[in-house]
C-alpha cells in the first residue's frame, strides 16, 4: 500500500507556517545580534586618521590589539579576578542553597528571599552604597578608624580595590547562583534520598554522592554565567573609578578599555577591534569549561 503525499500547496502552506512561528524571533536575533556584530566586525577593518580620513587597514587593528600592553593587562586583571572571585561566590551560594534545601534551616523562606534581595540593587547603586561605605574619610571604614581609633587599609587602594570589587560582585550575585542551585535541587527525585536514608547514608555522603552530581549542569551554567559575567566586568570599575581615580584607570579591564576608547578617545575602530578580540576570549574560555564541566566523570 502506497501513502498518498500531500498537496504540493498545502506542504508550502505547512513551510510557511513554520516560518511564521520563528521569523519574529530570527528577525529581533538578526536586529539585536548579528547585525550589530556585523557592524562591528566592519568598523574593525578600517581606521579613521588626522591625515587621510577612513582607510581600509584589514587586519592591521587586531595585529595592533594582541601586541596591545594595556589590553592584555586587563585581560590578566579580569582573569586574576574570575579565578579568585568566581569560586568564592559560587561555593557561597552553593552552601546557600544546600542548607536551604536540606529542610533544617529555620525561616528558610526569609532567608532565601533575603540573600536574592542583593541581586535586585542596581549595579549602579550597589557599586555607589559600597564605594561610599570603603572610603577612609567617610563611610563605614572612616567612621571605624574614628571609633576605634584604628586605621584599617584602604579599600580601594590600588593594592586591594581588586578585592574590593570582588567583594561587590559576590554580594550582587550570590543570591542569583544561589536561586539556580536550590531550583536545581527541588527536582532531584526524593526517591534517591529515601533510598540512601535506608543505606544508612549520612548528610555529607548524600550531598556527594547525590546532589552535587544531579546538579552538575546546574552548576556548569553558572561556571559560564560567572566567567562571561567576568570578562564583561565594567559596571563596578567605572563607578568606582571616580572614589578611587588612582587605582582604578580607564583600561583597568577590557570592557572599561573598549568604552574608553570609543567615547574618550574616538577611536571606534580599534575599540570594535578590541570588543571582538575580547568576545572571542570569552566564547573559548566558556566552551573549554562547558566540555570540561559536562564531560563524564569529570
Amino acid at each position: 500500500m502506497t501513502t498518498l503525499q500531500p498537496p504540493v500547496a498545502l506542504r508550502r502552506r505547512r513551510s510557511w507556517t513554520g516560518w511564521g512561528f520563528i521569523g519574529p524571533f530570527v528577525l529581533v536575533f538578526a536586529l539585536v545580534f548579528l547585525a550589530p556584530l556585523a557592524y562591528s566586525v566592519y568598523l574593525s577593518l578600517f581606521r579613521t586618521q588626522l591625515i587621510g580620513g577612513t582607510t581600509f587597514v584589514g587586519l592591521d587593528n587586531y595585529q595592533q590589539a594582541l601586541q596591545d600592553g594595556q589590553f592584555w593587562d586587563g585581560v590578566l586583571r579580569v582573569g586574576l579576578f574570575l579565578l579568585i572571585q568566581v569560586p568564592i561566590m559560587l561555593g557561597i551560594a552553593l552552601l546557600v542553597a544546600l542548607a536551604i534545601d536540606s529542610g533544617r534551616l529555620y525561616g528558610k523562606d526569609f532567608f532565601r528571599i533575603t540573600v536574592f534581595l542583593p541581586y535586585a540593587v542596581p549595579a549602579v547603586v550597589a557599586t555607589l552604597m559600597w564605594g561610599f561605605m570603603y572610603g577612609t574619610r567617610y563611610g563605614l571604614v572612616g567612621d571605624l578608624n574614628d571609633a576605634f581609633g584604628t586605621k584599617l587599609p584602604d579599600p580601594l587602594s590600588a593594592d586591594l580595590v581588586l578585592a574590593s570589587l570582588g567583594n561587590i560582585v559576590t554580594w550582587e550575585f550570590v543570591g542569583y547562583n544561589m536561586l539556580i542551585f536550590f531550583a536545581a535541587l527541588r527536582v532531584v527525585p526524593h526517591s534517591l534520598y529515601e533510598a540512601a536514608e535506608i543505606d544508612g547514608a549520612g548528610q555529607w555522603r548524600v550531598i556527594t554522592a547525590i546532589k552535587l552530581p544531579a546538579i552538575r549542569g546546574a552548576l556548569v551554567i553558572a561556571t559560564i554565567f560567572s566567567i562571561i559575567g567576568s570578562f564583561q566586568l565594567f559596571n563596578e570599575p567605572a563607578i568606582l573609578q571616580k572614589l578611587a581615580p588612582n587605582a582604578i584607570t580607564t583600561d583597568y579591564t577590557p570592557n572599561y578599555y573598549t568604552y574608553s576608547l570609543s567615547f574618550a578617545g574616538q577611536q571606534q575602530n580599534y575599540s570594535a577591534t578590541v570588543a571582538i578580540v575580547m568576545g572571542v576570549i570569552t566564547m573559548i574560555v566558556a566552551y573549554v569549561v562547558q566540555l570540561r564541566g559536562m564531560r563524564k566523570g569529570a
